[in-house]
């Protein structure tokens, strides 16, 4: 069975980030996927939140804009929520 849909999240960090930074350097969708070396269809479902990414290719994108995947601490209250 395979991801859903309603299960990607347009709103998470990462999606947000590519699309806001993609806009503001005047940038279409294709552009970025030239310029980053990834597929079309990836930009497209990194900025749509698709949940199972290659992050080697995710990070492709990020370091175009200066980033990189870093693990991030969370608080205590999202780890409960997480069952952690």
């Amino acid at each position: 069975m395979g991801i859903l849909m309603k299960d990607w999240n347009r709103h998470n960090a990462i999606a947000d980030f590519v699309r806001t930074n993609r806009k503001a350097s005047k940038m279409t969708q294709t552009e970025l996927s030239d310029l980053t070396g990834v597929g079309l269809r990836f930009v497209r479902d990194l900025e749509q939140g698709k949940p199972n990414l290659m992050t080697d290719k995710v990070n492709q994108v990020l370091l175009f804009f200066g980033h990189q995947l870093t693990p991030t601490p969370i608080s205590d209250e999202t780890r409960r929520n997480l069952g952690a």
